[in-house]
């Protein structure tokens, strides 16, 4: 337990850290926003091209971690939606929102600090592989989703699924962590060694990325509040929490996953929702208290249910 606690307490205790600074006011909210970005468009893409640029991939087929992890992710989300429409009597866009908050985890900000501290280098290479698909699955699925659950509520006139997947393409193509991700897999496949003062200057910056993003999610938690929709997000935190990595933990164990792959794939999944679950609810105009409810209450409670799969998988 004391290892669990070095390694997984200095990545909520900075979360916090950045929370207080901007809740006493001794830290603009705006300076979060930019950290943010800085975090999201040079750090974290910088981080991934390095990983991916010097990475290992012999320690198995990098296929199945996409199939472990999201067919966790699959069985979280239809249990959610089924929980948010039969158990809470929602409609169907609150039931695809629920999804994206039970399953939707913050694999940026804090997945990657985190990961990164617990498990080390193959555990990096492996929530790398995840993020090269991560994003534009789960995006499509909750914008497609989305999207046939506004038709079949009849609340405005849909877009067509052909301009719709077009405009994701086109905000994919445009994605630092897609361009980080894809430089990475170039100097990877051309086998160009990162040396000398451009290996020194990648390492500074790819450094910086994980105290500054959990820091900047914790300056970000000030605008997230526990509103309405308290009992439906309590049961969507179990089940993003508890559910989730617990799915993914027996698909990697079944996969036959290498331990190092298996925790990272376990952790990732057990950190708090992502802001994408209050983005999305944002774009539709639907669910913002679900999610924003949602993303505070993992924060808070994930320091103890972190701490749990971090034992457990050690």
């Amino acid at each position: 337990m004391s290892d669990v606690a070095l390694n997984v307490l200095p990545v909520f205790a900075l979360i916090l850290l950045g929370w207080i600074f901007v809740r006493v006011g001794y830290l603009r909210e705006e300076l979060g926003e930019g950290l943010g970005e800085f975090v999201f468009r040079v750090a974290v893409p910088v981080l991934l091209f390095r990983t991916i640029a010097e990475a290992d991939f012999t320690g198995g087929a990098p296929w199945r971690i996409w199939v472990a992890y999201f067919g966790g992710v699959a069985v979280t989300w239809t249990i959610a939606h089924l929980v948010a429409t039969l158990g809470f009597r929602r409609d169907r866009r609150i039931g695809v929102l629920a999804g994206v908050s039970a399953a939707f985890a913050n694999t940026v900000f804090i997945g990657l600090p985190l990961v990164s501290r617990v498990v080390g280098e193959d555990g990096l290479v492996a929530i790398s592989v995840l993020l090269s698909v991560h994003l534009p699955t789960m995006m499509i699925a909750g914008t497609v989703l989305m999207e046939r659950a506004e038709r079949k509520e009849g609340v405005r006139e849909p877009q067509s699924l052909s301009v719709l997947l077009l405009g994701i393409v086109r905000s994919l193509v445009r994605n630092p962590l897609v361009i980080g991700l894809f430089a990475g897999a170039l100097f990877h496949a051309g086998g160009v060694p990162l040396v000398g003062p451009v290996k020194v200057m990648v390492d500074q910056v790819a450094a910086m990325a994980a105290p500054a993003a959990l820091m900047s999610i914790g300056m970000a938690l000030v605008r997230y509040k526990v509103g309405g929709n308290a009992r439906i997000a309590l049961a969507m935190t179990a089940l993003k929490l508890l559910m989730l990595p617990g799915c993914v933990y027996v698909a990697c164990r079944l996969l036959g996953l290498p331990p190092e792959w298996t925790a990272a794939m376990v952790l990732t999944a057990s950190v708090p929702t992502g802001v994408n679950a209050w983005l999305l609810a944002n774009h539709f105009g639907v669910g913002h208290a679900l999610a924003s409810s949602t993303i505070t209450m993992t924060t808070a409670l994930g320091v103890f249910t972190v701490s749990f799969w971090a034992w457990l998988l050690g």
